[in-house]
């Protein structure tokens, strides 16, 4: 079916081959996925990530043809950003951009003074279920709703990337806090796969 933007897409491109899809590794080198909150105070973790790992470029550059289009970048982490930046609401885009990118490496920061640190689990539900009559126990995986403690909420954000169907075995999971006003990064869990 061809729509008003169809010759926007990938797949309606004469030279795409969808079928044979490798990656887009080749314009764009993208291979660590960085998950974290959403609050623009913290807006500045993947470049405090992309210092703490000398071998990534962010934010990167574009990459442009003889004709100005943009072809590539030269960025290769990415961000993603929740609330809390927790690891649930971040699946969909690990496996999208596992099939995209073959990423190597996902990073979960949580970062100091977070609006997730001000509620417990069941103050959302019980509000949700007041003002909106909707039970959220059915769509937010139990342990993702708020941050308790930060040490724990990160370790459990690895547990659950590693255990995903989502986030191939093969990928290297990291899990740092961030304090936002020092810009001080702290390693808290790391799980690397044995080759």
């Amino acid at each position: 079916m061809t729509t008003k933007y169809s010759e926007y897409e990938f797949r309606t491109q004469p030279w795409f081959d969808q079928d044979n899809f490798e990656g887009f590794n080749a314009y764009i080198p993208m291979k660590t996925m960085v998950i974290h909150c959403f609050d623009p105070r913290a807006s500045d973790i993947p470049q405090a990530i992309a210092a703490h790992f000398p071998d990534e470029v962010y934010p990167g550059e574009n990459i442009l043809d003889a004709d100005g289009n943009r072809i590539g970048h030269t960025r290769t982490l990415f961000a993603v950003s929740n609330a809390g930046g927790r690891a649930f609401s971040a699946l969909q885009s690990v496996a999208t951009m596992e099939y995209l990118f073959h990423v190597k490496n996902v990073i979960v920061v949580h970062h100091s003074f977070c609006g997730a640190t001000g509620f417990r689990p069941d103050q959302l539900h019980d509000h949700f279920h007041h003002h909106h009559h909707a039970d959220l126990a059915a769509v937010i995986e139990k342990g993702s709703e708020a941050i308790l403690n930060f040490e724990e909420s990160v370790k459990h954000d690895i547990a659950l990337l590693r255990n995903s169907p989502a986030v191939p075995k093969n990928v290297n999971l990291y899990g740092f806090f961030y304090e936002m006003n020092s810009g001080k990064l702290t390693e808290i869990a790391r799980d690397i796969p044995a080759v």
